[in-house]
């Protein structure tokens, strides 16, 4: 989608504030021509607020500390910014520079979302000589190590497979020019924190780098580490009530658990969406909802923590093609996607944390379209939606359940085998990703082979322990 404007008239003007753009033109920032070029063969000519407000700083070379949501622009803003800086201070002797030195990191807490970056950095770079490699867990451990080690400007990716990478001395960030810090509040939320703190303490000092942190909430926690691991940054804030209620009709429901999945096939039934995604806190939930849609010929797929990284990727383009109407989802999916025309969103349980139903809903009404969601406030949920209302300061329109939207005569469900990532003790030795290896024993007693927290294991069983047993 273009996000371009048309002539206006002055009665119109005010309009303009009115949609998800603002008034300042790629074309007016001091962007080098490379990246210029890039953006309009994109099609993009207006700024979105968090670009119009962010650029002219980190343009300069200033430190931000941005508030945003997800589907405002906020990639883009710092990807032009990351690459002008690294264009505009080229290091010394390039050619000869050690490949292992990567100059920007860019930190994104899920797979999906780091994806996302790499995706949007190759298009914002094709017309430069910056390369971009994509670190992250779950796939693809060589291979990623490999473009890494061929040399890399750029590093998006997970800090759990970044950090493992650095610890193995596939890379350096001596030399790295900046970092970013994406969806800052989920890295705290998902436990990153020590990672993200290990990684910033490696970089050179603050002062002596372009630092970004962009987060849906400032909140304390995230500003205390901007103060401490940036250089004075300066905040800015585009409210989420501009984003999350102005093009989204919002509806909540108060069924009872029973009425859950015959409401939730009634209204799929009855507005008959294009493209949907239904959002659950448990991978059970999500199960039960793929078995009941697929029996009731309902086009849905499935992605989980459980559904394996390449098979979430190729679920994941299907549903973008447009080949199933139906995404369920876990919060694992909550940040990160960017996929257009989603024209409803299901809150089959309200989330536990409020920002988590932001980012849900903000996956519809993406780049200034509009959208519905509709939330199950059920039995066992009910009472996490005074947070959220508080949050983002409205009350969602109560919508009764009525007999005609709960879908009657339900076929069974149809069950299906799963492919998921086999649950097993930690690697073992093995680098990440690599199977284990190991075979129980009979009788439960641990685990054959290697086994680093049992080297008594790692012996035949007909050969006595060193160790003297305990009295």
């Amino acid at each position: 989608m273009n996000n371009t404007k048309e002539n206006t008239t002055e009665s119109e003007t005010v309009d303009l504030h009115q949609t998800h753009l603002s008034d300042v033109k790629f074309a007016d920032l001091p962007l080098l021509p490379e990246l210029k070029s890039a953006i309009s063969e994109m099609g993009f000519e207006y700024c979105t607020p968090i670009q119009a407000k962010t650029l002219p700083i980190s343009l300069e070379g200033r430190d931000i500390a941005g508030q945003a949501q997800t589907g405002t622009g906020k990639t883009a803003a710092f990807l032009l910014a990351a690459f002008q800086h690294l264009i505009k201070h080229p290091k010394p002797n390039k050619n000869n520079r050690n490949q292992s030195q990567v100059r920007f990191v860019i930190l994104a807490p899920t797979r999906e979302l780091a994806i996302q970056i790499a995706k949007d950095a190759e298009a914002l770079s094709k017309n430069t000589e910056l390369k971009i490699a994509l670190a992250y867990g779950g796939t693809g451990y060589d291979q990623q190590q490999k473009a890494i080690e061929a040399g890399v400007d750029v590093l998006i990716g997970t800090p759990g497979r970044i950090i493992d990478y650095w610890k193995k001395k596939v890379f350096s960030l001596h030399e790295c020019q900046g970092l970013v810090l994406d969806e800052a509040d989920r890295m705290l939320d998902l436990g990153f924190i020590q990672d993200i703190r290990f990684l910033l303490r490696r970089l050179p000092k603050p002062e002596k780098r372009l630092s970004m942190m962009f987060s849906a909430t400032l909140s304390h926690r995230v500003m205390e580490l901007s103060y401490e691991h940036m250089n004075q940054p300066e905040k800015l804030e585009i409210k989420a009530e501009a984003v999350n209620t102005k093009k989204i009709a919002q509806y909540v429901y108060y069924p009872s658990n029973d009425e859950k999945i015959p409401l939730l096939i009634g209204l799929i039934q009855k507005l008959k969406p294009e493209r949907a995604i239904v959002f659950v806190n448990t991978k059970r939930n999500a199960e039960t909802i793929d078995d009941f849609l697929r029996g009731n010929d309902i086009q849905a797929v499935l992605i989980s923590g459980d559904v394996r990284q390449n098979k979430r990727q190729s679920l994941l383009k299907e549903f973008a093609a447009g080949k199933h109407q139906v995404l369920i989802a876990t919060d694992v999916a909550a940040r990160g996607l960017h996929i257009d025309d989603v024209s409803h969103v299901f809150n089959y349980d309200l989330p536990q944390i409020a920002e988590d139903y932001v980012h849900r809903i903000g996956r519809t009404a993406r780049a200034g379209a509009s959208g519905e969601a509709h939330s199950f406030a059920c039995e066992d949920t009910a009472f996490y939606l005074p947070e959220i209302e508080e949050y983002i300061g409205m009350s969602i329109e109560m919508a009764s359940v009525t007999a005609e939207l709960l879908a009657e005569d339900l076929k069974p469900r149809k069950r299906i085998t799963r492919d998921r990532v086999p649950q097993r003790p930690n690697n073992n030795g093995n680098k990440p990703g690599q199977k284990f290896s190991g075979k129980p024993r009979k009788g439960g007693g641990g685990y054959k082979g290697k086994n680093p927290r049992n080297k008594s294991g790692n012996q035949p069983a007909n050969k006595p322990s060193d160790k003297p047993k305990a009295s």
